[in-house]
């Protein structure tokens, strides 16, 4: 494994335009022979734009190829990235949120989707007034992929939690406005947990809810981070406030409205979204199925 970590870092100290070199030849490989999970995205794209032609449908799955293959070699080198890079290559718009929150004494939940590259985000902790970022990860399977995925979510000052754990850390914090937490918030939950979904990219969608019970509990500032792929290498994330239609927020409410944000990015933007993640396996598994639309 000591060795493997040595070549990772390697790899990742080269510069950004020799591994968009690897980059392509990743995604020649993928799209034109190995095909990775194409029915799933083909799919997936079906469903999610029913007005669009399967011409329509083949550009938008050739240009996903395309993304998730920079996202990969991004991926690797987010392991030795500088500060100074990622600010240059991640602008971050509408700043002035954070400091809004910090003035009011609240805390902040992040909520962002599986939009490439959600993972050069980390740099914001050196941006904002905060003093503690948490982005949140989930548990993979492999020890190896955990531990060099922690280290990423650690870098500039980031204090990464897992999942299971963030949501009593917030608890127990002090809703004072120091703390910045950041969820990826588009994620499956397992079929055991499926307890809400709603009607997403015109499917029943299974949602993870785990932040929403902070929403009646404690009044925190919900953000919504809307990325863009400006150009190969450079991104823009667009950050929005989510308030609530009355004084305080209801149940799903946040949940909602995230979704029906994320929706309106990937009609801007619809190859630059996860469509190899079997996102809607467990729609049959929803209890407490929200039919209003969104």
């Amino acid at each position: 494994m000591n060795f493997l970590i040595k070549i990772l870092y390697f790899i990742s100290k080269l510069p950004l335009k020799v591994l968009y070199i690897f980059s392509d030849v990743i995604f020649f490989l993928n799209y034109y022979f190995v095909g990775y999970r194409k029915n799933v995205i083909t799919q997936n794209l079906r469903n999610s734009f029913p007005e669009k032609s399967e011409e329509e449908i083949g550009k938008i799955r050739k240009q996903f190829y395309l993304n998730f293959s920079d996202y990969l070699v991004e991926t690797i080198k987010s392991f030795s990235i500088s500060e100074t890079e990622s600010r240059v290559r991640m602008q971050h718009i509408n700043q002035e949120l954070f400091h809004e929150a910090k003035k009011e004494g609240k805390n902040i939940i992040l909520l962002a989707g599986h939009v490439f590259n959600w993972e050069w985000i980390n740099a914001l902790a050196t941006i904002i007034p905060q003093a503690h970022c948490h982005p949140v990860y989930r548990k993979v399977n492999s020890d190896f992929w955990e531990n060099q995925m922690k280290k990423v979510r650690n870098k500039f000052g980031n204090e990464a939690l897992e999942a299971n754990e963030v949501i009593l850390n917030i608890f127990r914090s002090k809703n004072n406005g120091d703390s910045a937490y950041m969820f990826v918030a588009d994620q499956t939950p397992h079929f055991s947990h499926v307890t809400y979904g709603l009607e997403f990219l015109n499917q029943r969608t299974p949602a993870f809810i785990g932040y929403d019970k902070l929403t009646t509990r404690m009044d925190l500032a919900f953000i919504y981070c809307e990325m863009k792929k400006v150009k190969r290498g450079y991104y823009q994330v667009n950050y929005h406030r989510i308030y609530p239609d009355g004084e305080k927020f209801v149940e799903h409410e946040v949940v909602k409205k995230f979704h029906k944000l994320l929706e309106n990015t990937l009609h801007k933007h619809p190859d630059n979204y996860l469509w190899s993640h079997r996102k809607w396996k467990y729609q049959d598994s929803i209890k407490n199925f929200d039919s209003e639309k969104i």
